[in-house]
């Protein structure tokens, strides 16, 4: 609410006590209350009345507060982690991690133990 945390509230309702007594801080607990009831139903009457004066031009004007909005509750950990797991649709063929999603098991050479005096596969490329 507003930015102030529990203990802050707390401090403003003692000091709130002290200053305004215990006999006036419930008419003013309610007067507050009532002053912020009326000013966020001026802010909804105004965007109403915007809205129903702009008609569809109300939607683009609100992107860019939108885009403002989103910019601002940037979270570098989550961006990084949707650009790495959610970069591919999911109709590219790729899983979350890059790579192709896996269509059919590529057949696999039956592994034979080698006849007596036969040489082992060598490739001088992968040693």
């Amino acid at each position: 609410m507003f930015g102030i945390s529990g203990g802050e509230l707390l401090v403003l309702i003692v000091a709130g006590l002290f200053i305004l007594g215990p006999e006036r801080l419930p008419s003013a607990a309610a007067w507050l209350a009532k002053g912020i009831r009326q000013v966020r139903d001026y802010a909804t009457g105004a965007r109403e009345q915007l809205r129903s004066e702009l008609g569809p031009e109300f939607d683009e004007l609100r992107k860019p507060l939108e885009d403002l909005r989103q910019l601002r509750e940037f979270n570098p950990k989550r961006a990084i982690t949707r650009h790495l797991l959610d970069d591919f649709a999911d109709d590219t063929g790729y899983k979350a991690n890059g790579y192709p999603a896996a269509a059919a098991p590529e057949p696999t050479r039956e592994q034979r133990p080698l006849a007596p005096g036969e040489r082992p596969p060598f490739d001088p490329d992968a040693t």
